[in-house]
């Protein structure tokens, strides 16, 4: 990964359900994660990059974001601040 807009920093655990522990990982990851489990099922069970990869359409994201430049944002809009 590159430094800069491609990267995020991802809460293994939602910082809504206690969390402190985080990573970082493509910001395209993290929306996918995000747009496929729900804070609740990454609590639960997703809180490790392994059981992430368990997933059957994270691991298809996955795959395919694999291929792609290590700077690659993909073509979505820009990431609002909060």
């Amino acid at each position: 990964m590159l430094d800069g807009p491609s990267v995020d920093r991802h809460h293994l655990v939602p910082r809504s359900h206690g969390g402190e522990a985080w990573d970082y990982v493509h910001r395209i990851c993290h929306a996918k994660i995000h747009s496929v489990l729900s804070e609740r099922e990454l609590a639960a069970h997703f809180h490790t990059f392994e059981r992430l990869r368990e997933h059957e359409e994270i691991a298809r994201f996955a795959g395919w974001v694999r291929r792609m430049p290590p700077a690659y944002v993909g073509r979505h809009a820009p990431r609002r601040r909060r």
